[in-house]
This record gives C-alpha cells, structure tokens and sequence, in this order.
C-alpha cells in the first residue's frame, strides 16, 4: 500500500503520469486529495482525484476535472495469497471528447495494463533494493514519507 500511496513517486512508473501533488490529507494522515498532470499522448490534462482508503485497498473519485477528462472512477483492492500480494485494479474513465466505445475499451486496458506493470515493477525494484542492502522489507517508511 505504501507504494501507491507514494504519489511523489508516480511520474517515475506510472508512464503518463508527468507530476502528482498531495493538496489535502485525511485524519490519518493519507492522502485524500491528489492534483495529477497528464501526457498520454492525445491526451493531456490536469485534474484532482479524492482518495478513501481502508485495510484492503484503495478507491477514487475525480474531485477536480480537467479539460479533457470529465469522470474518473477506480481503485486498488490487495488481498494477500500464497505467492505474495493480489492486485486488483478498476477504472472507469469519461473524457469530453467523444469515443467509440470499441477504442475508449481499449484505451481504459491500455492504461489498465501499464498501471499494474508500472506499479509491479515499481514494487519489485524496491524489493530488490530492500535486499541489495540486507533488508527482507521494503522500508514503508520512506515511502509513504515521499510525499
């Protein structure tokens, strides 16, 4: 979880993702409030999503729409099995600009796909960080204190 809750981290392997900005926090100290700018080829954009998490993952909501995107829904939900961590990943995606449905299906697995080898990979190079220097963990801490 501290890896997406890590939004400094994002533009490193989240590939259209340029910057992400925490503006407001919850009690918990999470973030509940995220501004995003965005270069996905035809689309740029900048937007807000608001943030509610719990135990087992993660769901959002655009709070702040762009001039390209006009609704966004999704989430992680991570559930613990025999070869490590589950990650299950929705998202729903509206832009103001009009789509088939054929190629707005398509783009919402294209980014669905990069999303989770992007955060795989991103978990994975930490892991091994974490090893390189004599840790079994990734150090949480620093990670979610990236932001």
């Amino acid at each position: 979880m501290a890896v997406i809750a890590d939004f400094a981290a994002y533009p490193q392997w989240a590939s259209a993702v340029r910057s992400a900005e925490v503006a407001a926090r919850d009690a918990d100290g999470r973030p509940s409030l995220v501004r995003f700018s965005l270069d996905a080829g035809m689309i740029k954009d900048s937007y807000g999503l608001s943030y509610e998490w719990d135990d087992s993952g993660v769901r959002w909501d655009l709070a702040e729409p762009g001039s390209v995107i006009s609704a966004m829904t999704g989430g992680y939900s991570l559930a613990d099995d025999s070869r490590g961590t589950e990650v299950t990943y929705d998202l729903s995606v509206d832009l103001r600009v009009p789509l088939l449905g054929m190629l707005k299906r398509k783009a919402e697995k294209v980014i669905i796909d990069t999303a989770l080898k992007g955060l795989k990979s991103r978990v994975e190079g930490l892991r091994a960080q974490a090893a390189a220097a004599g840790s079994t963990q990734i150090d949480m801490d620093t990670e979610e204190g990236a932001t």
